[in-house]
């Protein structure tokens, strides 16, 4: 399996499928948005409650789709925080079959800090930077 501590399991679904009967491309979007959210909440960034104090809003998404997922797939989405910012995380992911752990894509995101009371961006908060650096062992400021 992949180098990641956080791992973030998905099966697929009828609902997830195209008329070609894979995984619609816009779907992976939304399994890299699910392991985000269960990552922020893995360490405690987030309850999963009050959205207004979710934190966090998308700048940039680049997915590389390098296999088609298939119905009745099981998969698993891998993300860490590779760089933190002065406003910004940077993430990237890897979404492989959990069986083969063959690699079916690749993705990265960069979210900008973010008030949503304020409707501005704002400075990473150093509860996130700190819990972030200690879980993904990264030792300097990216």
């Amino acid at each position: 399996m992949n180098n990641f501590k956080f791992n973030f399991p998905i099966q697929i679904r009828y609902s997830d499928l195209d008329p070609q009967w894979h995984v619609n491309n816009a779907r992976y979007l939304s399994f890299l948005e699910a392991a985000r959210v269960a990552y922020l909440q893995e360490l405690e960034l987030w309850d999963g409650k009050d959205f207004m104090h979710l934190g966090l809003i998308v700048a940039n998404i680049n997915i590389n789709y390098i296999k088609p997922i298939l119905m009745g797939q099981n998969i698993i989405v891998g993300l860490q925080v590779d760089k933190i910012g002065n406003k910004s995380l940077e993430f990237s992911y890897v979404i492989q079959d959990l069986e083969s752990e063959e690699i079916l894509a690749t993705a990265t995101t960069i979210m900008v800090t973010y008030s949503y009371e304020k409707l501005a961006t704002v400075p990473v908060f150093d509860d996130w930077r700190k819990k972030i650096a200690v879980y993904e062992g990264i030792t300097e400021r990216s």
